[in-house]
C-alpha cells in the first residue's frame, strides 16, 4: 500500500530503501513540488520544466516538521493524553513484534480474517456487500450495503442478553428498515409522481420565482457553505434557459440545475424565504426535486457539463439534508465521474486578480467555480461513503487537494459569522472544513476499506496512530478560540459558539470515534494479550469519549442550532449513542457507566428540543418518534446491563 501523501509534500517513506548508487534528489524545484512528481534536479531546468518551458525554480520556504514532545495539557484532556501516548509505547514495545499470521506454515486464509472469532454455527457468512460493526472485538451485527438493513448477529444477541439477561424478540432493536440516521423512504414520492402531469415533467418554473430565490441565495450565509452556483454564471444560465431563441433552453443539464437549484434553495429554513418576498408563491420542493430527477437520465446522454455537474451535486445535497443517504450516494458518484471528466479534481494554479479581457474572466470564473464545485463533492462524498460503508469514488490517489488560496486564513476569520448576519465573506468555507474532509477520506482508505478491514493489529493500530497524529495536528492549528478539546465538559462551555463552530467540533468528535472505533477489530480482544489489551482498550476509550463529547456538546449549544437540521445533525447523535451503549454494555459495574446511563436518558429530551423546535412533515415527525423509541430501547437495555452487573458484584461480596 503506497504510503499516504499530505496536501503541502511528498512522501514520508519516500527514500526508504533506495540503493546507494542511485541518490534520490533532496529536493525538488518549485513546479515539481507542487505537482507532486519526482524531480530530477537537472541544471539548469529539470526534465519537467524543460519539457513544458517553464522557470525552473527553487524559491519556496521550506519548513521543516519538528516532532512534538507532548501533546498540551489540559485539565479535562490529560488523562486522554496518557492513553495515545501508552498506544504508541506499546505498539513500538510488542505490536509491532507481532508475527504475521498469513506466511505461518499451515495458516489458512482464515487466519487473516482477523476481526472474526469463535462464534455459533449459525452465524451467516459475511459478503462482500455487507459491513460489520464492531466493538472490543465482538462482531455485533452488519448492515446489508444493498439494502441498507441491519441486524444483529448471533453472537451480538448473545452478548446483549448475556450482559443485559433480558431477552431479544424479534422486533426489539432489529425492527428498524434502515439505520436511525436514515430517512424511511417515505409513500410521498410515489404520490409526486403520480400526480404529475406528462406535460408538465419537464416545464421549467416560474422564471421569477427562479430570479428571486438566486438573488436571496447569493446574500445569506448558505451560499458560502454551500457554493451550489455562482451567481454570476447561474444568471447567464437562466438567461439561456428562458431564451427561446437559444438551443440552451432544450438542453436537460441547463433545465435540471434550474430546477434542482428552485427545489435546493427554497427548502433552505432562511428567513428571508419564509416571508415570500414579492408575492412570491409557494414552493414545491419536493415535486421539483423529482423533476429534476426526471430529468437525470438525459442529462448523462449530454455531453459533460458545469450545468449537468451542479444539478447532480444539488440532487445530492437535496437528498443529503432530506436523509435520503442511498439517494444521496447514486448523485455523488455520478457526480464524482463528471468532475473527473471537467478536470474539477486538478488544481487550476493561482488565478490572475486582474484578468486581461472578459474572455479570461469568465474563463476564471468557470475554473474557480468547477474547483468549489470538485470540494463540495469531495466533502459530500467522503459522509457518505462514513454513513453508509460504501467505497470512495474520489480517491485521494486521483486528486490534487491542493486548498483554495488563503482558505485557512479567511475560515477562521469567518466562523463566528451568524446565518442571519449582511456582513459575510467573499469566499466559500464549505459546510465542513476540507481539511478535517481529507482526514475522513484517510481514515476509511486506511481503516475500513477492503484492504483496510484486512491488516493486522499492528498494521491497524499503526495507521490508527498515524491518522491521530494528523487529527492533532489539525486540531493545534486551529485558532485557540475555535479549537476543540479532547474531551468537552459542561463546566466549560464554548464562549464562541455558532452553527459553523457546532458543525466544526462534531466533525472532529466524529474523526476521533471513527479513527480509533477501528481498534475494535484487533484480535488481541479475543486472545487476551495483556498490554495489547490495554494498548487498543485506551484506543477505544478515546473513542467512547469522543461520542460523549458529541452529545454533551450537542446540548450546550442547541441554542444556535438553526431551524431544519435534524436529518443533517442526526447521524452524530446517534453513532455517539451506539458507542456509549456498547461500552456500558463492556464495562457495566465502571462507575462511569452510571455517568453514562443518564447521558442515554438524557439523549431523547435533547433531540427534541432540537429536531421539533419547528413545524416538520408527518414523515419526518414519525421518524423522530421512531428515533426516540430506539434510544428508549438502548436506554432500557443499557439499565438492564448495569443492574445486572451490581447485584453480581454484591452476590461474590456477601
Amino acid at each position: 500500500m503506497n504510503p499516504p501523501v499530505l496536501p503541502g509534500g511528498g512522501s514520508s517513506e519516500e527514500n526508504r530503501g533506495a540503493p546507494s548508487s542511485r541518490r534520490r534528489t533532496a529536493r525538488a524545484c518549485d513546479s515539481c513540488y507542487k505537482r507532486k512528481i519526482k524531480c530530477d534536479a537537472a541544471v539548469p531546468q529539470c526534465n519537467w520544466c524543460s519539457h513544458h518551458d517553464i522557470p525552473c525554480t527553487f524559491e519556496r520556504e521550506i519548513r521543516r516538521k519538528r516532532k512534538e514532545n507532548s501533546e498540551p495539557a489540559q485539565q479535562k484532556s490529560a488523562r486522554l493524553a496518557e492513553r495515545i501516548s501508552r498506544i504508541e509505547k506499546l505498539l513500538s514495545e510488542s505490536l509491532l513484534k507481532e508475527p504475521d499470521a498469513s506466511v505461518s506454515p499451515g495458516s489458512g486464509s482464515s487466519d487473516r480474517d482477523f476481526s472474526r472469532h469463535p462464534s455459533p454455527p449459525s452465524q451467516p457468512q459475511m459478503s462482500s456487500s455487507s459491513v460489520t460493526f464492531h466493538f472490543a472485538g465482538r462482531e455485533l451485527s452488519v448492515t446489508n450495503l444493498v439494502t441498507r438493513i441491519p441486524f444483529l448477529l448471533p453472537e451480538g444477541r448473545q452478548w446483549i442478553q448475556s450482559r443485559t439477561g433480558r431477552q431479544i424478540s424479534e422486533d426489539q432493536l432489529n425492527s428498524y428498515a434502515r439505520p436511525p440516521w436514515e430517512r424511511q423512504r417515505a409513500v410521498s414520492s410515489n404520490r409526486y409522481l403520480t400526480s404529475l402531469l406528462p406535460q408538465s415533467m419537464f416545464e421549467l418554473p416560474d422564471r421569477h420565482a427562479v430570479e428571486v430565490h438566486l438573488n436571496i441565495f447569493r446574500t445569506t450565509l448558505m451560499l458560502r457553505v454551500f457554493p451550489i452556483v455562482d451567481p454570476i454564471l447561474f444568471s447567464d444560465t437562466i438567461k439561456a434557459a428562458y431564451s427561446h431563441s437559444s438551443l440552451s433552453a432544450t438542453r436537460a443539464d441547463v433545465r435540471a440545475c434550474i430546477i434542482s437549484f428552485l427545489a435546493f434553495s427554497s427548502m433552505l429554513q432562511v428567513p428571508e424565504y419564509k416571508d415570500r418576498p414579492l408575492g412570491l408563491p409557494p414552493i414545491d420542493s419536493e415535486g421539483l426535486a423529482l423533476k429534476a430527477q426526471c430529468l437525470i437520465p438525459q442529462v448523462l446522454r449530454e455531453d459533460a457539463s458545469l450545468e449537468g455537474l451542479q444539478a447532480l451535486i444539488i440532487m445530492a445535497l437535496f437528498e443529503l439534508v432530506t436523509g435520503n443517504l442511498c439517494t444521496a450516494n447514486y448523485y455523488v458518484s455520478v457526480a464524482a465521474r463528471i468532475v473527473y471528466m471537467l478536470g474539477g479534481h486538478t488544481y487550476p494554479g493561482p488565478l490572475n486578480s486582474f484578468p486581461a479581457s472578459p474572455a479570461e474572466q469568465l474563463e476564471q470564473r468557470n475554473k474557480k467555480h468547477l474547483r468549489n464545485l470538485f470540494w463540495l463533492c469531495y466533502t459530500i462524498e467522503k459522509d457518505v461513503a462514513l454513513r453508509t460503508g460504501q467505497p470512495q469514488v474520489l480517491s485521494d490517489e486521483n486528486c490534487d487537494l491542493t486548498l483554495p488560496d488563503g482558505y485557512v486564513e479567511q475560515l477562521y476569520s469567518s466562523l463566528g459569522i451568524h446565518h442571519h448576519s449582511r456582513d459575510l465573506p467573499d469566499h466559500p468555507l464549505f459546510p465542513v472544513d476540507l481539511r478535517l474532509s481529507i482526514i475522513k477520506s484517510r481514515a476509511y482508505s486506511a481503516l475500513y476499506s477492503f484492504r483496510g478491514l484486512q491488516k493486522t493489529d499492528a498494521e491497524l493500530l499503526k495507521d490508527i496512530r498515524e491518522l491521530d497524529d494528523e487529527l492533532e495536528r489539525w486540531r493545534i492549528s486551529v485558532p485557540p478560540e475555535w479549537r476543540p478539546t479532547l474531551s468537552f465538559s459542561q463546566e466549560t462551555p464554548d464562549p464562541n459558539v455558532s452553527m459553523h463552530s457546532v458543525m466544526l467540533r462534531l466533525n472532529y468528535h466524529l474523526c476521533m470515534t471513527i479513527i480509533h472505533q477501528a481498534s475494535s477489530r484487533c484480535k488481541s480482544w479475543v486472545q487476551g494479550q495483556g498490554g495489547m489489551i490495554e494498548g487498543v482498550s485506551s484506543s477505544l476509550a478515546l473513542s467512547v469519549e469522543a461520542s460523549r463529547s458529541t452529545l454533551l456538546y450537542l446540548q450546550s449549544a442547541e441554542h444556535v442550532l438553526v431551524d431544519g437540521v435534524f436529518w443533517t445533525l442526526i447521524f452524530y447523535p446517534m453513532s455517539a449513542l451506539i458507542a456509549i451503549f456498547c461500552n456500558i454494555l463492556q464495562n457495566p459495574s465502571d462507575p462511569q457507566a452510571t455517568k453514562d446511563l443518564g447521558l442515554l436518558r438524557t439523549a431523547t429530551s435533547i433531540m427534541e428540543r432540537v429536531f421539533l423546535r419547528q413545524l416538520m412533515s408527518i414523515d419526518d415527525v414519525v421518524h423522530v418518534k421512531m428515533v426516540a423509541d430506539f434510544v428508549t430501547e438502548l436506554y432500557e437495555f443499557a439499565t438492564c446491563a448495569v443492574e445486572k452487573a451490581w447485584k453480581e458484584r454484591a452476590g461474590q461480596g456477601s
